[in-house]
């Protein structure tokens, strides 16, 4: 009895001492301050920005990061996906020599409800679509007025591929011209196309598990897709098939390792991450599904350049470049990354960066 007594206390003392070691070593990685910008030989670059910052924007404080190589460069608004997942910890973890911090000054903002600038006092009737647009202006005028540049990028991801085109349609005159990644267009039907697939591919995969938990959910029901659906069943698929964040080693465990041992944030604002993230999901993620981009959006007066990953199903590849299609801008353009799903900006960076310096050349 004594000896098993011994065993179970020298076993719980090494899950004590490796939880220990887990909390140090995040909490060494949470010093809430950004790395300076380095070349590809790892020397510091001199005059570049790599900044932490806030802003007083729509009523509340809001965060953002600025990173960039030349401060005479153009700007970049970057808008998250999610809603409420920033991305700069995932842009970091897979960052290249080929970065868009090379030919652009890029703002990444923490957008309300959202990582740093989450709070749990966040008032509701705040998070709607017209705030965030006004919020998104009033970052932009910030910038413009910061760098002395008229005129911006703007480029959005997933969620934020929404609320740039809202954005563009209503304030044009402060873009150069729009990027969609993983761009929205009628993300109900979206869905309804990634259920199909999933289920197709469960069945001809034999995988019963898939099918069983699949087949709980109505694709035509009111309501569909749910949050816990869209946190459960699909995230997990997704993931599985290729079709979710990356097509290739894709994994939410790999989305946390990258926010856990992201510098820019504190342990306190991780934390906080990913309590934005379910809070924002929850509360704006309707206003995706409620609006049909193809009825609603589709008359612009930039330049607008959609890069879709061929394997993205989280947002339809097949909708998108029918998007594109049907818009009319001063100049358009619909590029395909061959081997992205969800995130082409994260999974082919250097084709990804590429692409975008054709378009403003």
């Amino acid at each position: 009895m004594k000896r098993l007594i011994k065993v179970i206390s020298i076993v719980l003392l090494s899950v004590a001492g490796l939880l220990l070691i887990g909390v140090l070593s995040v909490l060494c990685y949470s010093s809430g301050k950004l790395d300076k910008l380095t070349d590809s030989h790892g020397k510091v670059i001199e005059n570049a920005i790599a900044e932490k910052g806030w802003l007083d924007i729509g009523g509340i404080k809001q965060g953002y990061f600025l990173r960039g190589e030349n401060p005479d460069n153009p700007i970049l608004l970057f808008l998250h996906g999610g809603p409420g997942s920033p991305e700069l910890p995932l842009c970091i973890a897979d960052e290249k020599d080929e970065r868009l911090e090379k030919y652009f000054t890029v703002c990444y903002w923490d957008q309300r409800g959202a990582g740093m600038t989450f709070s749990p006092d966040t008032d509701l009737a705040g998070m709607t679509v017209e705030q965030f647009i006004e919020d998104t202006r009033q970052v932009t005028e910030y910038l413009c007025k910061r760098f002395g540049q008229g005129k911006i990028y703007l480029m959005g991801h997933s969620w934020g591929s929404y609320l740039g085109i809202k954005t563009i349609g209503k304030y044009p005159e402060l873009y150069k011209a729009y990027f969609g990644i993983g761009q929205v267009s009628d993300q109900l039907q979206s869905e309804r196309a990634a259920y199909d697939y999933m289920l197709d591919q469960a069945q001809e995969r034999g995988d019963k598990s898939a099918v069983k938990s699949l087949s709980k959910w109505d694709k035509n029901a009111a309501g569909f897709p749910s949050n816990d659906y869209l946190f459960t069943t699909r995230s997990l698929l997704m993931n599985e098939y290729g079709i979710g964040i990356k097509h290739e080693n894709s994994s939410m465990i790999a989305v946390m390792m990258d926010l856990l041992y992201f510098k820019g944030y504190t342990f306190g604002e991780k934390i906080n991450y990913l309590r934005g993230t379910m809070f924002s999901t929850r509360n704006m993620f309707g206003n995706v599904l409620n609006d049909n981009l193809f009825e609603s959006s589709i008359s612009f007066d930039i330049p607008v350049y959609i890069i879709q990953g061929k394997y993205d199903y989280q947002v339809s590849y097949r909708l998108a470049k029918e998007y594109s299609e049907r818009i009319s801008a001063p100049e358009k353009g619909f590029y395909t990354m061959e081997n992205s799903a969800h995130s082409p900006n994260l999974e082919e960076p250097e084709r990804f960066v590429e692409i975008v310096r054709s378009c403003v050349q």
